[in-house]
């Protein structure tokens, strides 16, 4: 892949300033996790290298909508735990998988 772990990492840290990640109180340096996330995700990238585009693709667009799946349930599940409400789009979401057929 034309993109370097470095580059990557710099550029996650651009798009957080419009979403910033709450690292809270991890007893870890966000910087030293946006370069393991940067370097881990530079090997998936050079492991498709002999993907076709189309498969490149579709599959960085799975792990992408993985990785939203995930966020969602866990902030969804942090906020229960601490009683809070989602927000209106979350809610929105929610009910209309709570509606059956």
């Amino acid at each position: 892949m034309p993109i370097k772990p470095e580059e990557l990492a710099a550029l996650m840290l651009e798009v957080e300033k419009d979403d910033p990640i709450d690292f809270a109180d991890l007893p870890f340096d966000d910087a030293e996790l946006r370069q393991l996330v940067a370097s881990h995700l530079c090997e998936m990238a050079a492991a498709m290298e002999k993907f076709s585009t189309e498969d490149k693709l579709l599959t960085l667009l799975a792990v992408s909508a993985k990785l939203v799946l995930e966020n969602l349930v866990l902030n969804v599940q942090l906020l229960r735990r601490h009683g809070l409400p989602v927000s209106d789009g979350v809610e929105g979401l929610l009910s209309r998988l709570r509606k059956p057929g």
